[in-house]
């Protein structure tokens, strides 16, 4: 069985003392692809080099929404040389956040609008972040939809707003949230979508699933959604395994030779 985790944080701090040794145990455990995703434009190098350096990784470049407001008019173009780079594959992670606020929602806005019109630039696939702002989130995924490619990142919306995204051209992810044991509404959706739009991912080292809550996730831990996505749905886990590896393939547009 092999495990792509669609969206980490192995170069935040919590990995600082043994990193190394996660990264390294990885493969055994299953995990043959990991996409790490990038926050801010201080991220864009280490992420660019930690990609250079681990042959399994893939990685983004952008600016998340709590970053909004460190945009510069060379930031646009730090992204794209990023994105020149091999396994650098996205523009990401991306949004709105309206529950922290830590970037006036006005530049939150502007700095998002910017980045869509950069990844149809470059055409390639978002990887976007939305809490608590499906409204002006969609409204501006609408103003894009023309060659919008990517993922709905953590997704914690309600099925009609999974199925704008699908109708937008994305792919809907899920993490350790969906082990929560108020995830209601997240396996209600888990149920109702097609299978060849969903993904798996951790967060890690955020959004711990149970029942390892309270300590730091990891991208083995995928494994655990993985195995409650398949009960919700009542498939085998194996077959689901799979579907879900190659969903991830083809959102970030990784020749199926590459996984050899």
């Amino acid at each position: 069985m092999k495990l792509f985790d669609t969206h980490a944080h192995l170069l935040d701090e919590a990995f600082d003392l043994d990193r190394e040794a996660v990264i390294a145990s990885l493969p055994e455990k299953g995990i043959t692809k990991v996409m790490e995703a990038c926050c801010d434009e201080a991220g864009i190098d280490r992420v660019a080099a930690l990609v250079e350096r681990v042959p399994f990784f893939y990685g983004s470049a952008g600016v998340h929404p709590h970053s909004a407001d460190e945009w510069t008019n060379e930031t646009g173009d730090h992204i794209r040389r990023a994105l020149r780079r091999e396994r650098m594959l996205a523009v990401g992670e991306i949004g709105l956040d309206y529950h922290y606020d830590f970037s006036p929602r006005d530049v939150q806005k502007r700095v998002l609008d910017e980045q869509l019109s950069l990844a149809k630039e470059l055409r390639l696939p978002v990887i976007l972040h939305d809490r608590e702002a499906h409204g002006d989130m969609i409204d501006l995924l609408r103003a894009h939809k023309d060659g919008l490619q990517g993922v709905m990142h953590c997704f914690s919306g309600s099925y009609e707003l999974a199925k704008e995204c699908l109708d937008l051209g994305l792919y809907v992810a899920f993490g350790g949230a969906l082990t929560f044991q108020n995830a209601v509404r997240p396996i209600d959706v888990v149920k109702r979508l097609p299978l060849d739009r969903l993904l798996i991912e951790t967060d890690c080292p955020y959004m711990t699933p149970v029942p390892y809550r309270g300590q730091r996730n990891d991208p083995s831990f995928v494994r655990i959604t993985l195995d409650r996505m398949a009960e919700v749905r009542g498939e085998d886990v194996g077959l689901l395994a799979d579907a879900l590896y190659r969903n991830a393939l083809r959102v970030y547009n990784i020749a199926e030779e590459a996984d050899a």
